[in-house]
């Protein structure tokens, strides 16, 4: 079985109770609702990279204000001829303040929308299970910067 690690960031926004998400469109096609961010480019630094993704996703620029932790999850996945590939995702967690742009959708990138969602709805949105890692990292502040339960 092949093995495959993704690096990534992602930045959780809170402004007026209300919490940033980008659409993102599945494999399947499905929508989801994701935190705003993505995968690290080779010799990219995850503070950098958060930065430019949330511009790429959002339109926003940000500050980034604290690290709230790591989460790694792992995926078996089957491919055609009896080949796997193990797959390996580890995602920094940042909180972050917009300081400029607009809010706008990206254009040719694998998000299709992002929007503000009040803190109260999040629960029904179709979402990963990284918003709710990203949430619980928010609200509880582990000293482990690590949060054991749901994953996507």
């Amino acid at each position: 079985m092949r093995k495959k690690l993704r690096v990534a960031a992602y930045a959780l926004c809170v402004r007026d109770d209300h919490l940033l998400l980008a659409r993102w469109i599945g494999d399947d096609g499905r929508p989801e609702w994701t935190l705003p961010g993505g995968g690290m480019e080779h010799g990219e630094d995850p503070y950098d990279t958060v930065l430019r993704e949330v511009e790429e996703e959002t339109g926003y620029t940000v500050e980034i204000t604290h690290l709230l932790g790591v989460d790694s999850i792992r995926l078996a996945q089957a491919r055609r001829w009896g080949r796997g590939v193990d797959r390996q995702g580890l995602r920094l967690l940042y909180e972050a303040r917009v300081t400029g742009g607009e809010l706008r959708p990206e254009i040719g990138g694998s998000t299709d929308m992002a929007a503000w969602h009040p803190l109260t709805e999040v629960p029904e949105l179709n979402r990963v299970a990284l918003v709710d890692v990203g949430l619980t990292l928010w609200r509880e502040r582990p000293a482990t910067g690590r949060v054991t339960g749901a994953r996507d």
